[in-house]
């Protein structure tokens, strides 16, 4: 059984439109491409994943990639229309002299070859965590780079870690049936990652720019593309995994990450809402803000978590009272939604190393208008409270490291219960430990200074809206203070509107039905053979393996020759009499208290067969 408010959203979610299920798969056009000179650098065309609600034209998707380059997608249900878009993007295909993959069963293909063509590396790859066949899943690959062969073992041990860590009981925990996690192991000639701008002998070239914990970047991206479009339908995701303990990772043309035991499972996570959900950041000092996460005013119309907000008691002319259960036709004069108030006055990516020969110091200006703050840092480098001073206005904060965290990167934040004054304030960082120079770093630094109970809501669970600031101080709106990885990345979960997001994206490319196969079975106390059909389904609601601890519910109707047949709603074998002929047809719904709104009808699956023969 399931609950009334359960099925109130089953039956609510049945108002819009279903998108037909695919029949055949759709073929897609990656492309990747220098905006200034519009030369292409990469491109791919394959078939892929049926995707639902395909418009008949197509569907573009463009994107800043953190390279600078300009990434596209175009995906089509017609082969032809996928090499004219990649002709009108990147020129006449007998110019190509970029790295090229073209799926070998594409018929424009035949007879000829374009581009540079890069061979992947040899691949032994495992399964980590499987729910059904790659064809009606989402694949998640890692990739090894920098363990050698004596290390392979510690690979898939590093790969398994971080998948059960992202997926179970958090972040994936829910829609972990709609997913795949695979591990690819390549051996390198060299242990570990490039320091100081050189990658080593690896399949990808993984490196750091300098020694400091930042970013591990790839010097071989066309591998990595050769490599997870050499699995097919198994690759959706690549994740190059370097071999190094620390903080580090990034995410451009593909994902990187480092098996960091504090900051590797963080880093994925993160990095893979970006990539699914297709989300930008909910931190400050970004500068991509966009997707079901962000709004950018605050009328009720331009807010894509309408349908979340929390109910308010304030009752201002500019916000009415917000019940989410209630329709929004029926609102009574909700227009638009309070801000909470809070203010960045300070935010710097400092990147620095720090010496004890001199501190680092900052000034930021305080309005003494807000009533609490919080100064917001991260560091590397330093295992022990003894190495580091972190004053205000000569006051020293009392930092203290995490436990255990030695030499990896980490994330604080010190509350202050009291008003700041107004006027100028000094903010010093001071390495007191000379055996750290060299290691010990500053990362980033953040002064935020926030309303009165009465005018900032920092409750967890309350949506609404809250302001997020860009690198350069512009403002957006996120839907929660701080209940979001996408903001705050030691956080295990996504928000609501974000995990709403990851539903709707991963049953775009995934149906609830797996397969329906029919036959003729003698079943008990049967005289003559039977009509069955069984139904397989992805394991949601009643058929997990264990609960998950969220309101679901799995609402399947069959029907015969255009008829419902409601002695067996819900059930997942139909049966009938063996001499039966004609049409059969099972509609599968399913409700989750994590969707509330599903305007594309992504929630829903059918499957249909027609009989012509008896049993027996």
């Amino acid at each position: 059984m399931f609950s009334r408010s359960l099925l109130a959203l089953a039956l609510g979610l049945t108002a819009f439109t279903v998108a037909a299920e695919p029949t055949a798969r759709p073929f897609e056009v990656v492309v990747n491409r220098d905006p200034r000179s519009g030369r292409c650098t990469f491109l791919k065309l394959t078939d892929t994943q049926p995707y639902r609600g395909l418009p008949r034209e197509g569907l573009v998707k463009r994107k800043a990639l953190p390279t600078g380059e300009e990434g596209l997608q175009f995906i089509t249900p017609d082969e032809t229309r996928g090499w004219e878009f990649a002709e009108r993007t990147c020129g006449d295909r007998r110019g190509w002299d970029f790295h090229v993959h073209v799926g070998a069963d594409l018929q424009g293909a035949l007879g000829a070859q374009y581009g540079r063509r890069v061979d992947p590396p040899p691949l032994d790859v495992e399964p980590l965590i499987t729910s059904g066949d790659a064809d009606n899943r989402v694949d998640l690959v890692f990739f090894s780079d920098g363990y050698t062969e004596k290390e392979r073992g510690k690979f898939f041990e590093d790969a398994l870690r971080l998948a059960d860590d992202i997926s179970g009981n958090q972040t994936f925990y829910t829609v972990k049936p709609l997913l795949n996690f695979w591990a690819a192991f390549t051996p390198s000639a060299e242990s570990g990652v490039g320091i100081g701008g050189k990658p080593k002998d690896t399949p990808f070239g993984l490196y750091r720019d300098g020694t400091e914990l930042r970013g591990v970047y790839y010097s071989k991206p066309e591998v990595a593309r050769a490599a997870c479009a050499s699995m097919g339908s198994q690759c959706d995701y690549p994740i190059l995994m370097g071999n190094d303990p620390l903080y580090g990772g990034a995410s451009t043309v593909v994902l990187v990450i480092t098996p960091s035991l504090a900051n590797g499972p963080l880093v994925l996570r993160h990095e893979l809402g970006h990539s699914i959900i297709e989300v930008g950041e909910e931190y400050d000092g970004g500068f991509a803000y966009f997707g079901v996460n962000a709004a950018h005013n605050t009328t009720i119309d331009g807010i894509p978590w309408a349908h979340w907000l929390t109910p308010t008691k304030h009752d201002h002319d500019h916000n009415r009272a917000f019940d989410a259960q209630i329709p929004l036709q029926d609102q009574e004069a909700l227009t638009t939604v309070r801000v909470e108030r809070s203010v960045m006055p300070l935010q710097i990516y400092a990147w620095t190393m720090l010496n004890t020969s001199a501190s680092w110091t900052t000034n930021f200006t305080s309005s003494g208008t807000y009533s609490w703050s919080i100064i917001r840092f991260s560091l590397s480098g330093l295992p022990s409270a003894s190495d580091l001073s972190v004053t205000l206005d000569g006051k020293d904060l009392g930092w203290v490291p995490r436990t255990d965290i030695g030499l990896d990167r980490w994330h604080y934040d010190i509350k202050l219960e009291t008003p700041m004054d107004g006027g100028e304030h000094v903010l010093n960082f001071t390495l007191l430990s000379d055996a750290r120079e060299g290691v010990a770093q500053l990362c980033s630094v953040e002064v935020l200074e926030f309303g009165s109970a009465d005018e900032f809501v920092a409750t967890p669970g309350h949506y609404g809206l809250y302001p997020t600031f860009s690198e350069t101080n512009e403002t957006s709106f996120r839907p929660t203070n701080e209940d979001c990885l996408m903001r705050i990345v030691t956080t295990p979960d996504f928000c609501k509107s974000c995990t709403e997001g990851l539903w709707h994206a991963l049953l775009r490319r995934v149906s609830l039905v797996d397969g329906l196969a029919v036959g003729c079975a003698s079943l008990a106390r049967a005289a003559a053979p039977s009509r069955v059909l069984d139904l397989a389904l992805v394991p949601l609601a009643h058929l997990r393996a264990a609960p998950v601890g969220v309101d679901e519910a799995l609402i399947i109707t069959w029907t015969r020759d255009g008829v419902e047949v409601p002695e067996f709603a819900n059930a997942t074998r139909f049966v009938d009499d063996g001499g039966a002929v004609g049409s059969y047809a099972v509609r599968v719904r399913y409700a989750t208290e994590e969707v509330r709104v599903d305007p594309d009808g992504l929630l829903e699956a059918t499957a249909a067969v027609v009989v012509t023969t008896r049993c027996g």
